[in-house]
């Protein structure tokens, strides 16, 4: 009998996101209905993508664009992202520091394995979006979790980022507007974490996918406030276009003063091992960029509906509580039975799943410190299932 090893690395993955949904299978195939509330795609509910985008890869199939294209993306998409960003961020960038990936989670993978050797540190804000996490460790480095404040909004609290750097951190990440909080961060914050970076010579990296997914006025972009600080951006192409399951996303280089070049033909390494992303849609992610922009307005006015309704529900039940969020499409409530009537958030979630059939996500998923005690709820679902589930929710909690 062959016995086969697995690596450490391979069996300490997780990802919370979508490892609920194992639990979720068995309630599936008994017929019973589930209420995904889980994973964050605005396509899986009434966002189709826009027809345009749609066409354009149709088009780009039926005039054979169905080679491989550069590994670092297609010059005219990486050209379009950089006027992108111009446009809506207002970053100057060239297209020659962009780099097209697979989606942003492949970008935080080259990034990280770039950047991250073992023993290495990086800052992450707690709670995070897993994959900051999972490849931290998977690369033999550290995750460290600095404080946002959920009683500010999640806001990021400076003194601790500032007191979690040693002489073994790499870079400090923030994701903005965050997942799994929908915290927007504010300029000032921003700017001190940048600070601190210049203090310490650190690379920033900046999560971005849900830059223009917000419900207030007040945002800039990291490498807009960085000036001479340098910032890897991370963005995509799943959120804001609807293109979730096409896989389109890229990294930006924001370097002044050419302190990246390193880091960024390391990646472009990582890139070719790859081969490229996909051409097709690399093609409509031009059409994408260059095209129609009226569906955002109407996502983000038709989410702000669902969000409000969200927050109000969830406040309204006894021992839950939320803070409001202001990007993005997620509620991360406090269930204040948790470490009482549920040992852990953890337990709540799968016993709320086992009961009513509403599927969340565990917040200790995103963080095991700042993130205990909450769980992660999309608001993505029109408002008639919202009610339906939120229902379930709430007679849970009462019984």
């Amino acid at each position: 009998m062959v016995h086969i090893k697995v690596t450490k690395r391979a069996k300490s993955v997780e990802y919370a996101i979508r490892d609920v949904v194992v639990s979720a299978g068995s309630f599936a195939t008994e017929g019973r209905k589930i209420f995904y509330l889980n994973i964050g795609d605005p396509v899986a509910f009434d966002f189709p993508t826009p027809p345009h985008i749609k066409q354009a890869l149709c088009d780009a199939i039926q005039s054979e664009k169905n080679y491989y294209a550069p590994s670092e993306g297609l010059p005219e998409l990486r050209r379009a992202i950089a006027e992108k960003e111009k446009r809506v961020n207002g970053i100057d960038i060239t297209a020659e520091n962009v780099l097209v990936t697979a989606g942003v989670s492949e970008g935080i993978r080259m990034v990280i394995s770039a950047l991250i050797e073992k023993g290495d540190e990086i800052l992450v804000p707690g709670p995070a979006y897993p994959p900051y996490i999972s490849y931290a460790k998977a690369y033999y480095g550290k995750p460290v979790t600095y404080e946002t404040v959920e009683e500010e909004n999640w806001q990021p609290n400076i003194d601790d980022l500032r007191k979690k750097i040693s002489k073994k951190t790499r870079a400090i990440v923030i994701i903005n507007p965050n997942n799994p909080t929908g915290a927007l961060y504010r300029k000032k914050v921003v700017k001190e974490i940048l600070d601190i970076a210049g203090e310490h010579d650190l690379l920033v990296l900046s999560d971005e996918i849900y830059d223009q997914i917000r419900y207030v006025e007040e945002y800039e972009s990291t490498a807009r406030l960085a000036k001479d600080i340098p910032v890897v951006g991370l963005n995509g192409f799943s959120k804001v276009y609807l293109m979730t399951g096409w896989r389109l996303g890229y990294i930006y280089f924001h370097d002044q003063n050419g302190e990246l070049q390193e880091l960024k033909e390391s990646i472009e390494k990582e890139q070719r091992i790859r081969i490229c992303a996909n051409t097709p849609v690399q093609v409509a992610g031009v059409a994408a960029l260059k095209g129609p922009q009226d569906h955002i307005k109407d996502l983000v006015e038709r989410l702000r509906v669902r969000r409000d309704y969200a927050l109000k529900r969830l406040n309204e039940i006894e021992g839950v509580s939320c803070a409001k969020p202001d990007g993005a499409f997620y509620v991360f409530p406090k269930i204040h039975g948790v470490g009482a009537r549920w040992k852990t958030d953890m337990e709540f979630a799968i016993e709320l799943l086992k009961a009513t059939g509403v599927l969340l996500v565990h917040g200790s998923g995103f963080d095991p410190a700042y993130g205990a005690g909450h769980v992660r709820i999309v608001f993505l679902p029109p408002i008639e299932t919202l009610e339906q589930a939120f229902n379930e929710i709430e007679r849970f909690v009462k019984s």
